[in-house]
């Protein structure tokens, strides 16, 4: 174990598997320019060469098309998508093509490609650029969703991503690029399907997703120092497959939940964790389950609008404060997760 970016886990996952497996390539808009995706496909053009990292033209169903048609012939692609909105432009690909051909061809075909996707806030990015999505991609049988929120997941889910034979959605939030964490040197898969406790608690489960992990986790850290209180923060790291027992256990053990997702409320991933809850934990529950997420309305451009927009750790220590009916922690002197201002530009 070392310490690691985010970035820097997902560059080595890319580079060990490259080096262990020759069909794996990486492709997408703007892989190989010299900022290489926020830094996470750095050195890869140096090490393999053109024919195994590059760029591609402005064109995200083409694109998708011919990862689809590697992967087919045996070779294992990567394709970047530098933002997850423009996905719609493959959805043809997606949800008619790759997600069914497998299944459609008795299991004759395989399907070993990865879409790695970004997602996230900052800099004026707006309603084009301020999606996520992963409810719309898990609903598609056939696709397998992942969004890790630690290094050590983001290492270990692209390394499983890429060894799977069938196709993956990797869906990494570009705020947490500088996050840093003990990450394995050697290649350890990540196993698709699996959740992680990210911090124990009895009083109520807080199930997050994406970055909103990073909130989560800090919001039970100043819980536990304001009310002495340990609330239990669960990360599913896999939206499809969903590790079901996990939560449901966690859920049955605290009795409340608040689901904290990355996304639009209605319609979406936690509607669906909310409904796992209820036929599985009804009569365990102490309380309706809570669910925050974004504005219903499409993302804002300026940063006062984008903070109203986003949940974040206030947001759900005073979910928890109400849900449990505490008094309201004076928050005035608490310092939260800010990221934003290490970031360096939306590219």
């Amino acid at each position: 174990m070392r310490t690691l970016t985010y970035r820097e886990a997902i560059n080595e996952a890319l580079v060990q598997e490259m080096e262990r497996d020759g069909d794996v390539f990486v492709y997408g808009i703007d892989v190989a320019d010299h900022k290489r995706i926020f830094g996470s496909t750095n050195k890869l053009l140096e090490k393999f060469g053109q024919e195994r990292c590059f760029s591609t033209p402005l064109s995200e169903d083409a694109m998708t098309g011919i990862g689809l048609g590697a992967a087919i012939n045996g070779l294992r692609p990567v394709h970047v998508h530098m933002r997850v909105d423009f996905m719609f432009l493959a959805m043809n690909q997606l949800a008619n093509m790759i997600s069914s051909l497998r299944y459609s061809t008795c299991g004759n075909l395989k399907v070993p490609m990865v879409i790695r996707a970004v997602i996230g806030k900052g800099w004026g990015q707006s309603f084009q650029h301020g999606k996520t999505m992963h409810s719309v991609f898990a609903h598609i049988p056939g696709l397998k969703v992942v969004l890790p929120s630690t290094p050590r997941e983001a290492k270990g889910c692209l390394i499983s991503a890429i060894r799977e034979d069938n196709p993956v959605i990797v869906i990494e939030h570009r705020l947490l690029y500088d996050v840093s964490g003990e990450v394995p040197v050697d290649p350890e898969p990540f196993p698709l399907g699996k959740g992680m406790v990210l911090k124990k608690g009895d009083a109520l489960t807080v199930i997050a997703v994406s970055i909103m992990v990073v909130e989560a986790v800090k919001a039970a850290e100043i819980l536990s120092r304001k009310h002495g209180i340990n609330i239990e923060v669960i990360d599913p790291v896999s939206v499809y497959p969903l590790d079901e027992d996990l939560i449901c256990s966690s859920v049955k053990k605290t009795r409340r939940c608040i689901i904290v997702d990355n996304d639009w409320v209605y319609c979406g991933f936690s509607a669906e964790i909310a409904a796992l809850i209820n036929e599985k934990c009804f009569g365990m529950l102490q309380s309706p389950v809570k669910r925050l997420g974004f504005a219903a309305v499409p993302c804002p451009c300026t940063r006062p609008l984008e903070d109203c927009y986003y949940p974040n750790a206030v947001d759900i220590i005073r979910a928890v404060e109400e849900k449990l009916g505490l008094d309201k922690s004076d928050l005035s002197g608490e310092e939260f997760y800010s990221y934003e201002n290490k970031f360096k530009g939306p590219f």
